[in-house]
């Protein structure tokens, strides 16, 4: 009766992630500790949704690069669906691009790849203890966004073509030349010949200028 009562009292986490090594892993660091069970694993959105459903965990470790989706689609349908489920963002993406995003998508905290299986845990205790858990470089990243205003929306859209402001939305949505060309059905060439007029347009000294003046102007819009 105290096994049961005990096991009763574990936070079940579910685990989503598109390399079984990794998800493997990170499960197996969930076991060791005696306060959380995992409950159930996926590899891709529609299958992710399915067994949150079916095993209402408490919390959900999610990657943004899943094999057929996006993980931000995820937690906003998790948002939606099922807004008692707390989501965990665990990605490789650089988090100073993408911590926010995930937040304002309705995560409780981003967490690195890099990071130990310790500090993942430690996460999730925060994230469990209704903190949002922000990593010492996405609170900077945070912090220098705040002391940099981002351009406004028609100043931006005033001056860009239609295709020039998708490609310009796309780089500070965090995807790459070769993304973008897949995503637009245009030559990887068409896009750095697109980023080029951006440059001009918006007065942007180089790439690093118009990556940070992207993310930043992404950042103003509602997800």
């Amino acid at each position: 009766m105290k096994k049961s009562t005990s096991r009763a009292k574990r936070i079940r986490v579910f685990v989503v992630d598109d390399h079984p090594l990794i998800r493997h892993a990170l499960c197996d660091a969930i076991r060791q500790d005696k306060g959380l069970e995992v409950c159930g694993e996926a590899d891709d959105r529609e299958e992710a949704l399915k067994g949150i459903a079916r095993t209402e965990p408490d919390l959900a470790i999610i990657d943004l690069r899943l094999r057929s989706s996006d993980g931000l689609d995820l937690i906003r349908d998790l948002r939606d669906r099922h807004p008692k489920v707390l989501s965990l963002v665990l990605s490789m993406q650089d988090e100073s691009i993408t911590a926010e995003r995930a937040v304002r998508a309705g995560a409780r905290g981003f967490v690195s790849k890099q990071e130990s299986p310790k500090k993942i845990i430690e996460a999730v205790r925060k994230v469990l203890g209704g903190e949002i858990y922000w990593s010492e470089r996405a609170a900077a990243h945070i912090a220098s966004r705040i002391a940099s205003p981002a351009p406004s929306a028609n100043s931006v859209s005033d001056h860009l073509s239609e295709r020039e402001l998708q490609v310009f939305e796309q780089t500070g949505l965090g995807r790459s030349t070769q993304q973008i060309a897949e995503s637009l059905h245009i030559d990887i060439s068409t896009v750095e010949t697109y980023r080029a007029r951006i440059k001009d347009k918006l007065a942007l000294k180089d790439g690093s200028d118009l990556l940070q003046t992207a993310i930043r102007w992404c950042l103003t819009k509602s997800y």
